[in-house]
């Protein structure tokens, strides 16, 4: 059965959006939780319900043990998790881009958390699956250090066709806005700020 998505936050929340920001990686001191902080500022600013998944405070064994042949038990923040992303609306995820794909411990989330009956769902004698996740968009907030222009026509941008087709598209959910905040080991003071002012008016324009 597909997880359907009500509109709106909770009577007791707002009304606005209920809205799933999920931090993906494990560095705390970063650009990347800055980001995610101005984009739910802007959110907030216009009423919307935002909470937020730190990846790199839970607690969780990033590996899938066997794959899909023997279960794997859930550990407790990765439960809350799946709570979360079935209560969200609108996912948010900030990460960077790391050896041309999204960082481990982000892999390792999608690995245990999006799995057969929560995400999806394969069909009896069937090469299709029914899309568990539908109604829900998402924004990707992605750093990187190699020029936008190069990770796309170079590279192939091999991070951003993971995330928005082989994982969130095919799990139903849609990818709405993917912004780019490059190249970051070059970049000044000045353009950092810059790319927060923007983060912000993302989150405004949710």
């Amino acid at each position: 059965m597909v997880e359907t998505v009500k509109s709106g936050a909770t009577p007791l929340e707002g009304d606005g959006k209920r809205i799933l920001m999920i931090v993906g990686t494990s560095k705390r001191d970063s650009l990347c939780h800055a980001i995610a902080e101005a984009y739910t500022s802007g959110a907030r600013g216009k009423g919307h319900v935002v909470r937020q998944l730190r990846l790199g405070d839970l607690q969780f064994d990033p590996i899938l043990r066997e794959g899909y042949d023997q279960s794997q038990t859930l550990e407790p923040d990765l439960l809350e998790a799946q709570r979360q992303i079935h209560w969200a609306e609108h996912l948010v995820f900030v990460y960077p881009v790391w050896w041309g794909g999204v960082p481990a411990l982000l892999k390792g989330f999608f690995d245990r958390t999006f799995l057969p009956g929560f995400a999806f769902k394969y069909r009896s004698r069937s090469q299709l699956w029914d899309k568990l996740l539908t109604g829900r968009t998402a924004d990707l907030l992605v750093t990187l250090d190699t020029p936008p222009w190069y990770f796309r026509w170079i590279y192939g941008a091999p991070a951003h066709r993971q995330m928005v087709r082989t994982i969130l598209g095919f799990c139903g959910i849609r990818t709405r806005r993917l912004a780019e905040f490059a190249p970051v080991r070059p970049s000044s003071e000045e353009q950092r700020q810059g790319w927060l002012r923007r983060a912000e008016a993302l989150g405004v324009k949710v």
